[in-house]
């Protein structure tokens, strides 16, 4: 009897996996194609990153090139450059998270209580249209409008009896001329799911609290915004596993010869090393491990410190 019963519990187990595939074979069969992108773009690429430990030479190829060891990480440890693009990257990613993130929050709360559904949506809309400009329109827009000569923040700078501030060509401005663009581009299309959040929130006792006296900053601070907690804590961990991640693209187009000190990033630094100049893909591909080693740290260390404080975590 107890073989037996031992027994029970397996078939059980297997009974039941080979039914579940059975029955649902068709979403399988859907999940495939999703799968194989995922293998074959995602991580068949994934051998390439032993160029990192080789002298890479096209002709030999990956497996022929001589093995190096950790030189190009050293290299890159020692490089002249190095202290520069981490202190911008980290700079600029931590200012535009620490700015940038509550703002979303703050506006998803005002709209949230606008009673008038047309203006609502009117400021919804015009919001979030920023977010539909290309990068390279946006980038064109600022240097326009930061122009020493033509542009209309420098016209209004001499209207007020100042002197024409060339922008673009300050080391120490160029963050903020990032941040401040990105924020005013990505505010709205980011209310998006904290004002789907907030769509949850359960309107009778927002009615109870009403009735009991309570104002909107009370109602916002004790029944809205601990909606939005656990929420807005999967996203800041989210954004914290990309900390070392600035996109290229903006920043190589508003970079000139006379910013380079402040606005030289890790991106942006392996795009000239490993394409548009050495054609170094062992160096570039250093670099691009060492962000994402990073990356990874900051990301766990940011859930582990949600974790232990008792608030949402992704695992």
């Amino acid at each position: 009897m107890r073989a037996s019963s031992a027994v029970q519990p397996a078939d059980f187990l297997n009974r039941l996996k080979k039914n579940c595939l059975i029955r649902h074979w068709q979403l399988y069969l859907m999940m495939l194609p999703a799968l194989g992108f995922v293998l074959l773009f995602h991580y068949g690429p994934m051998y390439g990153i032993t160029i990192a430990f080789k002298k890479f030479n096209m002709r030999q190829g990956i497996l022929g090139s001589p093995w190096i060891g950790f030189a190009n990480f050293e290299r890159l440890f020692s490089s002249y450059w190095f202290p520069i693009i981490l202190k911008n990257t980290l700079t600029i990613s931590a200012l535009s998270l620490v700015i940038g993130f509550p703002l979303p929050i703050i506006l998803s709360l005002m709209v949230n209580e606008m009673e008038n559904e047309k203006l609502k949506k009117g400021f919804q809309t015009v919001s979030y249209a920023p977010h539909f400009i290309s990068t390279i329109v946006l980038c064109g827009m600022i240097t326009l409008f930061l122009s020493p000569n033509v542009g209309i923040v420098n016209q209004l700078i001499v209207a007020l009896g100042g002197q024409s501030v060339h922008f673009m060509a300050k080391p120490t401005m160029f963050k903020w001329i990032y941040i401040i663009s990105g924020i005013w581009q990505g505010i709205g299309w980011s209310t998006i799911i904290f004002t789907a959040a907030l769509s949850g929130v359960d309107k009778e006792l927002l009615e109870a609290a009403t009735i009991d006296g309570a104002n909107i900053p009370q109602k916002i601070w004790y029944i809205n915004l601990p909606i939005l907690i656990p929420t807005a804590v999967i996203l800041f961990i989210l954004r914290c596993g990309s900390l070392f991640s600035i996109g290229y693209e903006k920043v190589y187009a508003l970079q000139t010869a006379q910013n380079i000190m402040g606005s030289e990033v890790i991106s942006t630094y392996s795009y000239k090393v490993g394409l548009a100049g050495g054609n170094d893909f062992s160096f570039s591909t250093t670099i691009g491990i060492f962000n994402s080693v990073c990356n990874s740290l900051i990301l766990i260390g940011a859930n582990r410190l949600s974790r232990a404080v008792g608030q949402s975590s992704l695992w």
